[in-house]
């Protein structure tokens, strides 16, 4: 019996409209930020819970055959940058998951969302059934993408890995299945089959047999300047002029991710889109890592390449995953398919999360992001600046050495102590685990301390505390070398 006045309204819009259910939701939020108000700074383990948090890590050892590489068991609470483990201990999270979580965690906008979205009638939505939240949410990316690009469709899926598969077979298909594929040194597209071929990063493909032919191009050099242009322009005629005709792509990421936060300028990426429009190769912008994280929504709208661009892909903080593509590029019935495209849940956060990034005084030159990046540098300058005896000259593949200790861009940020050692970086890590920060990791060598933060809810002012604790790390680290 429908249960509204609005003789249009379906009986699941009324039951999600009804008063009870929403004042239900009010009275959970409302027990949320009680309960998250406590968190208000890291703290350590609680002795009373050590033992048992310890004889859950051992489970999730053997069943997955390996020991997590942090001790991380979450609680199911936190308060943006902030999350509770299930030691009792809180934690500064500056990696969310390598930025899946942008507006960290429970954060009360998006428990709302995912409350909402369990009234909806099924968990996981797909392909051939789906709700008119899917398409929504396609709708807002394709109109966002399309704003200075000829982006016209989003097919979503439900990991990066597999938007970039899809995006690989839709240019595939464009060109006669070309089989070869252009993409840059130290790039990383995930760890399916394909994409760890793809992926130039040998420990990620160990015992995988290499039937995926992939030329790769040397990616923007801060120390050539200009000649890195010409470097990457001579290196992508010669194997267009070696293999014509036989590239299916170009897969371009805008600022590289797991290579080492490289951040390239708009002059480097010109050239070669260029290139690649005169052969025929579309050009594909990889931008799971980066989407929603730098000045503007898509990084290839802030470089202002969007004419160039055919096919798109994005993930992680949108929590679905996305292939978009040109009119040009949208592929033959049958080529695009899967029993899942996500949880109802994560449509519905997603939806959140980019309505209110959107909305808000998040992107531009002096937007939020901008801004959380701009206090990122101000602490970590001055923490290079108090203790040069943790930041050495850092030495790069062909040798050359770099003062250069603190980069990024947007909620990408990047720091490069012990000279780039990766073991010491490691360590430190974990020292920063045990104090109170959670951080990763990137690059082949320098490598880097990686922070993803969570852009949608940290204050300038938290790096405060969290360089508070990385002294401690740091000197822990230093006394350990």
């Amino acid at each position: 019996m429908q249960t509204t006045n609005d003789p249009r309204a379906t009986l699941g819009a009324a039951l999600a409209g009804n008063p009870a259910v929403q004042a239900s939701i009010e009275a959970i939020l409302d027990q949320l930020r009680t309960a998250q108000a406590a968190l208000t700074g890291a703290c350590p383990p609680d002795g009373e819970h050590v033992e048992t948090y310890e004889a859950l890590l051992e489970r999730a050892g053997e069943v997955r055959g390996r020991k997590s590489l942090y001790p991380y068991l979450g609680s199911g609470l936190g308060n943006g940058p902030l999350v509770q483990l299930a030691d009792g201990s809180v934690k500064w999270d500056m990696i969310n998951g390598i930025g899946v979580h942008m507006f960290g965690h429970s954060n009360p906008e998006m428990v709302r969302a995912a409350l909402e979205s369990a009234m909806s009638d099924v968990v996981m939505q797909g392909n051939l059934q789906f709700n008119a939240d899917s398409i929504q949410l396609s709708e807002l990316l394709v109109k966002e993408a399309g704003r200075t690009s000829g982006i016209k469709h989003c097919f979503m899926t439900n990991s990066g890995a597999m938007a970039n598969e899809s995006a690989l077979k839709v240019c595939q298909q464009k060109t006669g299945a070309a089989p070869r594929i252009i993409a840059f040194a130290d790039c990383f597209m995930g760890r399916s089959t394909t994409m760890a071929q793809i992926g130039d990063s040998a420990g990620g493909r160990v015992g995988i047999p290499m039937n995926t032919h992939v030329d790769y191009m040397p990616y923007w050099d801060p120390a050539l300047g200009e000649r890195s242009i010409d470097h990457a322009v001579w290196h992508l005629d010669q194997v267009i002029k070696r293999y014509p005709g036989q590239h299916s792509c170009f897969v371009f990421e805008l600022t590289q991710g797991e290579g080492g936060f490289v951040v390239s300028p708009r002059e480097f990426f010109v050239p070669l889109m260029e290139r690649c429009k005169e052969a025929g190769i579309p050009v594909w912008a990889d931008e799971v890592q980066t989407f929603g994280r730098t000045d503007s929504m898509f990084r290839f709208d802030g470089l202002d390449l969007g004419k160039y661009v055919d096919v798109v892909t994005i993930g992680k903080m949108s929590q679905i995953c996305a292939a978009l593509y040109t009119e040009d590029m949208n592929p033959k019935p049958g080529l695009l398919s899967g029993t899942f495209v996500s949880s109802t849940s994560a449509i519905h956060v997603g939806l959140a999360a980019l309505r209110t990034l959107l909305e808000g005084d998040y992107y531009g030159p002096e937007g939020r992001i901008n801004r959380l990046q701009a206090a990122y540098r101000e602490h970590a300058n001055r923490f290079v600046a108090d203790h040069p005896e943790w930041f050495t000259p850092v030495a790069d593949s062909f040798g050359r050495t770099s003062t250069t200790y603190v980069e990024g861009t947007g909620g990408m940020m990047r720091l490069t102590p012990f000279g780039g050692d990766r073991a010491r970086n490691m360590s430190l890590c974990h020292h920063l685990f045990r104090e109170g920060v959670i951080a990763f990791i990137c690059g082949h060598g320098p490598y880097h301390l990686r922070f993803l933060a969570p852009v949608g809810v940290m204050e300038p002012e938290q790096f405060g505390p969290i360089f508070e604790i990385m002294e401690r790390a740091f000197a822990t680290e230093a006394s350990a070398g």
